[in-house]
């Protein structure tokens, strides 16, 4: 009994030993995901695969689930964001690199087919939010480019789409890499269309 009540302040302090093992169950998580896909990731293997203690999954995750979701959101934060330099091609370039990386990786190949059946109601709204927060990131970051006059007034969505359809295309045929050559190419012609098709005044 002593030991749960010493236990508990540690648990709510953030950067504690609690916030360490939440850590390492995510990121077990993640790697069991990404070796099995979400209909094969095993909630028992979580704490092992971790090095914690059973226990210490239970507690912070009751929910099978909702480990799989936070897991996931957690790990694809990084596909989420658009980096702002002040040049708009460099950093749509970076962008679909970044894109391609991590659809190459076992793991984003399982989120690129569990997007695909509905089958898992909030794991694939998470997968859901997970696109939404990056179709946010790229409107954002073309609206900043409009307003400094970077580029001509665009609908952001339609860009994004326009510049990563051709990555989802390369990477999941497989037939080849995708390199940095091939993200130059496509910001290239899709920018240089969109400034063409901008009314002049």
């Amino acid at each position: 009994m002593t030991d749960g009540t010493a236990d508990r302040p540690a648990a709510r302090r953030p950067g504690g030993r609690n916030a360490r093992v939440r850590a390492q169950i995510l990121a077990a998580t993640v790697e069991l995901v990404a070796r099995d896909g979400i209909a094969g990731f095993r909630y028992e293997e979580v704490a092992e695969h971790a090095g914690v203690h059973k226990t210490s999954v239970y507690r912070n995750w009751p929910d099978r689930e909702e480990l799989v979701v936070e897991a996931l959101l957690r790990y694809a934060e990084d596909l989420a964001s658009v980096a702002d330099t002040g040049d708009i091609h460099r950093d749509l370039v970076d962008f679909l690199v970044a894109l391609a990386g991590g659809l190459e990786t076992p793991f984003g190949r399982t989120l690129e087919q569990a997007v695909q059946p509905a089958r898992q109601s909030s794991t694939v709204q998470a997968l859901s939010r997970i696109l939404d927060q990056r179709v946010a990131a790229m409107r954002r970051r073309v609206d900043a480019a409009v307003e400094r006059g970077e580029l001509p007034p665009v609908d952001s969505s339609f860009l994004g789409e326009m510049i990563s359809g051709p990555v989802h295309l390369i990477v999941n045929r497989g037939m080849r890499p995708f390199t940095r050559t091939d993200a130059e190419r496509i910001v290239s012609v899709v920018l240089a269309g969109v400034r063409a098709a901008a009314p002049h005044a």
